[in-house]
């Protein structure tokens, strides 16, 4: 069974962004994508909620329409997304043209199972904080791999909400960049 792996940047006081959506708080340098990179790469499956799919959508598609205007790491992550299985959660979101994306308003709980029982590698939902949460409340999260910055935000967009019991995690590995940031790989313990 594949396993759903949480991929986010947060404040260190738990915000995956302000209240406006604003990011540029998020220390995203060579070294963070240097180590983001290899794991996205054998994921099969991206999951998005409406608001972080269309962020993608605003940037990735105009990589791949003019290469030459961005870096080697850009080239390869927008042919990546490109190519990879979208599935957006949301109510508003009509069908999109964007290559394999396919758009979902019915139960999340069902849909993730059946993804989960598909063949293919994992499954990484990318920001997405509603999803996140949402997901977190039915148990779905396998795996967490969370970049906390060094920045207090004091408001924004929360990663957690509340949950009905305590979620236990344990930590597979930690790493702390020279920005300040910490990368953090968690599993969940069932």
């Amino acid at each position: 069974m594949r396993n759903v792996i949480s991929l986010a940047h947060v404040s260190f006081d738990g915000f995956m962004a302000t209240p406006d959506g604003d990011l540029s708080w998020v220390k995203l340098d060579q070294e963070a994508v240097d180590n983001i990179h290899p794991l996205i790469h054998p994921i099969t499956t991206a999951i998005y909620g409406r608001t972080t799919y269309e962020m993608m959508l605003g940037y990735w598609p105009t990589v791949l329409a003019e290469p030459a205007k961005h870096k080697a790491h850009e080239r390869d992550h927008a042919a990546w997304v490109d190519k990879v299985e979208k599935v957006v959660f949301s109510r508003t979101l009509g069908p999109q043209s964007w290559t394999n994306t396919r758009v979902v308003a019915g139960n999340l709980a069902e849909e993730i199972a059946a993804l989960k029982r598909r063949p293919g590698a994992d499954i990484m939902i990318f920001g997405s904080p509603s999803i996140t949460r949402a997901l977190l409340a039915l148990d779905l999260i396998d795996e967490w791999y969370v970049t906390i910055n060094p920045v207090i935000l004091g408001h924004g967009i929360p990663m957690f909400g509340r949950t009905e019991r305590p979620v236990q995690l344990e930590l597979r590995s930690a790493k702390t960049f020279a920005s300040g940031a910490v990368f953090t790989h968690h599993v969940t313990r069932r």
